[in-house]
């Protein structure tokens, strides 16, 4: 099966989205040809909404490079829909100073971190997905900023990132 490298869906349309099975499984089954292991649904409806929304869609394995929103008003909510993950929080230098295990169903599956905290996570079941809610309107520049102990993307390195990351849980 052929790897995409597509990051999202376009932005959902209309004055109301409801999710369903057909839409759910779609982007099951899209993360699963992900060269990322993961894809985005934007639920705002334009990138210049004030408040984001979005459904992530993620496989074991994908990598979540440690960053934190610098912005004085960037903070993140996410909740586990479906599936769980380690959320892992890192010092300024890359130490870890907390994890937890989000996972569907449960009264964990919930986590809010303010601006400025660094953070990652891993996916810990096949098929998982979350409701991220964070500020808008969205700039790649201002987004977040990543950490400079952290490995780039789609190299060696954070592949052994994800993999020692993946030990805390055996």
């Amino acid at each position: 099966m052929a790897k995409t490298s597509k990051l999202a869906f376009p932005n959902v349309s209309g004055k109301v989205f409801h999710s369903s099975n057909i839409n759910i499984g779609k982007g099951i089954a899209s993360s699963r040809k992900s060269r990322r292991r993961r894809i985005l649904l934007p639920l705002h409806r334009s990138q210049e909404d004030k408040v984001q929304r979005l459904i992530n869609f993620l496989q074991p394995g994908t990598y979540i490079r440690p960053h934190k929103h610098p912005g004085k008003h960037d903070v993140e909510s996410i909740i586990v829909m479906r599936g769980s993950i380690q959320f892992i929080i890192f010092d300024d230098i890359g130490f870890i100073e907390n994890h937890f295990t989000l996972q569907a169903g449960t009264d964990e599956s919930l986590i809010d971190i303010e601006p400025g905290v660094w953070h990652s996570f891993i996916v810990l079941e096949k098929d998982t997905v979350i409701f991220e809610v964070k500020k808008g309107p969205y700039n790649s520049l201002t987004d977040k900023e990543f950490a400079f102990w952290s490995p780039v993307e789609y190299t060696d390195e954070a592949s052994k990132w994800v993999e020692s990351m993946e030990k805390m849980n055996e």
